[in-house]
């Protein structure tokens, strides 16, 4: 599972996880996946959903497109991450919009603005990163 990294003890990111992948993690303990693709994407799984459930793991898409992303849909990404039973896997095709929003999780939590947290996110460069991903 070299492709999944663990942030802490609730979050781990990955880029496009394969369903072997996803059947270690259930045998890990994670409790869910947030897969940010949108099914228009290229390679995007169509039965990650399906095959994550049968796993008994939760499963949410919420599509995060990389020129969409903003402080506004950040927001729904933090609450969808927030409610979300942990550990949780976050992930997209190249795990830079997963570890960008993992990261302004991370800030919130530890009580820095949204704001703020997206402020940095910029700062390191993390969003540019992941506008040049498909640029």
């Amino acid at each position: 599972m070299d492709t999944i990294k663990k942030i802490n003890d609730d979050l781990a990111i990955a880029g496009q996880v394969a369903p072997e992948e996803l059947k270690l993690l259930a045998q890990q303990g994670y409790k869910s996946v947030l897969n940010l693709r949108s099914p228009d994407e290229q390679g995007f799984e169509d039965g990650e959903q399906l095959y994550t459930q049968l796993l008994g793991l939760h499963y949410a898409n919420l599509p995060t497109k990389i020129t969409e992303i903003n402080p506004q849909l950040a927001i729904k990404v933090l609450q969808k991450i927030a409610e979300m039973p942990k550990p949780t896997l976050i992930h997209c095709d190249s795990a830079v919009r997963a570890i960008a929003m993992v990261l302004m999780y991370i800030a919130t939590k530890q009580g820095v603005s949204l704001e703020a947290a997206f402020k940095q996110a910029e700062n390191f460069g993390l969003l540019d990163d992941v506008m040049s991903v498909k640029s």
